[in-house]
């Protein structure tokens, strides 16, 4: 489903969107379509025999979400599309594609939008899956509202409601990069211990990050018949969701949907290494559950099956944890440095909160 990059034109760079209207606009972003797909009242995708259809839909709004401060319109993009294929990851599905709503000013520059497509194209392209329709609407805010499509075999939904007592928790890699890259990026006087290099690495992490499709085949391989576990129902199921909320906030949705506790282990949460050259424990960990837009997988199933998992993902994956009897996410240390603190959604971000 590649399609050729399209050039952004830079002799156009100071044209508005109200000079070529909305007719003017889509002829323009059409280019960033397959052709064959693009042009009726809605797309189709043809998905596989015995498939599910997995859909998603994701708002990100000027201001909120995004900002000229702290990403470029190309990471814009590439960030806008990169959490929906992660919602698709986190249940155990394969891309199909992506439709995208855009509401905007009439002021915006259209080289601005077409930046913005090309950030979503980078990223798609990465896993053959392509921009197959949209609509574009006046707006006082700009607002980017993507739906995904994806396919996955009924036997291979990651559900939040399947965890079970003595389930492992993985995270399939470190957790605060994101917000760190945020705040580095917000302010640039702090991190003055890191250098230009740790720097980069994790204003990446927060401009550019990286949905875990890579993670699905090879959960998959190991959970191949036959099946690894004697007396355990084939496929075994998985509890699953992404972090893109913070990681409190996915083990805390996986626990409510479930109706299980959990108990996490604070010194096995994998952080960035830089974290130690400019951050105290207490913020490092405040990152890592808290700050969002990670885009890591949090699994739930069962022990050996978790510690095959993370020895194959290699560094950054980790066992952080299990799932309990009763309701409680409990944060606790072994070494009883620092109390139990038991954790909750009003601790991290929620719209709005006041």
């Amino acid at each position: 489903m590649q399609h050729e990059k399209p050039i952004v034109n830079s002799e156009l760079s100071s044209q508005q969107v109200k000079d070529i209207g909305e007719q003017g606009l889509l002829k323009r972003l059409q280019r960033f379509c397959p052709p064959e797909i693009i042009g009726d009242d809605a797309a189709v995708l043809e998905t596989a025999p015995g498939q599910s259809l997995v859909v998603t839909t994701d708002v990100l709004v000027d201001g909120v979400h995004f900002s000229n401060i702290t990403t470029s319109p190309e990471d814009a993009g590439w960030r806008a599309a990169a959490a929906n294929l992660s919602d698709l990851a986190a249940m155990g599905a394969s891309p199909l594609g992506i439709t995208v709503g855009l509401g905007l000013p009439g002021e915006v520059r259209v080289s601005w939008v077409e930046r913005l497509y090309q950030g979503m194209t980078e990223c798609l392209q990465k896993y053959n899956t392509s921009i197959v329709g949209g609509d574009i609407v006046r707006s006082p805010v700009t607002t980017l509202a993507i739906t995904a499509f994806g396919q996955v075999n009924p036997s291979q939904i990651i559900r939040r409601s399947a965890a079970v007592v003595g389930n492992a928790i993985i995270v399939t890699g470190v957790h605060g990069a994101s917000k760190a890259g945020l705040e580095l990026l917000l302010h640039p006087e702090l991190g003055q211990d890191l250098n230009d290099e740790e720097k980069t690495a994790l204003i990446r992490a927060h401009q550019r990050p990286q949905p875990r499709l890579d993670v699905l085949p090879i959960l998959w391989k190991i959970l191949a018949s036959p099946c690894p576990m004697p007396h355990a129902p084939c496929p075994l199921p998985i509890a699953g969701m992404d972090s893109s909320d913070g990681l409190a906030d996915a083990i805390i949705q996986i626990c409510r949907a479930s109706g299980v506790g959990a108990l996490l282990e604070r010194r096995e949460i994998p952080l960035p290494k830089t974290f130690n050259y400019w951050l105290t424990q207490e913020q490092g960990l405040e990152y890592a559950l808290y700050g969002g837009e990670d885009f890591e997988l949090v699994l739930c199933l069962p022990q050996e099956l978790a510690s095959a998992l993370v020895q194959h993902l290699g560094e950054g994956a980790a066992i952080v944890g299990s799932i309990t009897s009763g309701s409680t996410v409990l944060l606790h240390d072994q070494q009883k440095k620092f109390p139990d603190q038991v954790l909750s959604l009003s601790q991290g971000f929620q719209h709005f909160n006041s």
